[in-house]
């Protein structure tokens, strides 16, 4: 086979693949089309240098990595552990567990290079049980669609609807003048069915029990035993 230059795109790209697990590593050398002594090769020199390509010694590309291949790694299973740890904290374990003292730049560029980004926090409950979780499906999978209805409630005030995040240009502060009273309070509880909303109710103040009751007693089950009568409804709050 002649002799061809691989694109650094390529080999980029042949590198990022294979760390992610998205292809085998056969299947990945017939996308990109070079063999697997080529891969390995490519694969050393990204782990040395942090490169995919082979520059001349003779030209002044910058300081070396101070992070090789296994230090990201580390960092990445750090972050996989617990995704809110700050920068210091990263910092002050690379510094404990890797005698590696790095500073705040190199420890955000390396990640961003990996992959990494900040964004918004997903936060799963801790009390969650998943075999609770499939005891309730496979519990609630014998009735019909039509069979169930679910009830739910929402507030509503004067400071209610107040968005979290805003822009504004760099340096500056996101402000807006909104309502900080707390005004009359509106509690709204509704049925929902697979034909929409069968009962509804609106109380001042918050839902308590005695109308909670009521509302049951008055709305859904007169409902419910007037429009289906022939069908059982499982209601769910």
């Amino acid at each position: 086979m002649p002799y061809r230059k691989i694109s650094r795109d390529v080999k980029l790209a042949a590198i990022r693949l294979y760390e992610r697990n998205i292809f085998p590593l056969s299947d990945l050398l017939d996308i990109v089309g070079f063999s697997k002594r080529t891969f390995y090769r490519i694969q050393r020199l990204w782990e040395d240098t942090g490169d995919v390509v082979q520059h001349n010694p003779n030209q002044k590309h910058g300081p070396s990595r101070l992070l090789l291949y296994d230090d990201i790694q580390y960092l990445l299973s750090l972050i996989r552990f617990r995704p809110d740890w700050f920068l210091d904290e990263l910092l002050d374990l690379l510094r404990t567990n890797g005698f590696i003292s790095a500073n705040y730049v190199t420890v955000h560029r390396e990640l961003e290079r990996a992959g990494v980004s900040r964004k918004k926090l997903k936060r799963v409950a801790l009390e969650r049980n998943e075999e609770a979780r499939n005891t309730f499906i496979d519990h609630i999978s014998q009735y019909r669609a039509e069979e169930l209805a679910f009830i739910d409630e929402t507030s509503k005030n004067e400071k209610t609807a107040a968005c979290l995040y805003g822009r504004s240009k760099r340096g500056r502060r996101a402000q807006m003048r909104q309502r900080f009273v707390c005004g009359t309070r509106l509690t709204a509880t509704a049925v929902l069915t697979i034909d929409g909303i069968a009962a509804s109710t609106v109380v001042q103040g918050s839902m308590t029990k005695q109308l909670y009751l009521e509302f049951l007693e008055k709305q859904v089950v007169s409902h419910i035993v007037s429009t289906t009568p022939s069908t059982r409804h499982k209601t769910n709050t």
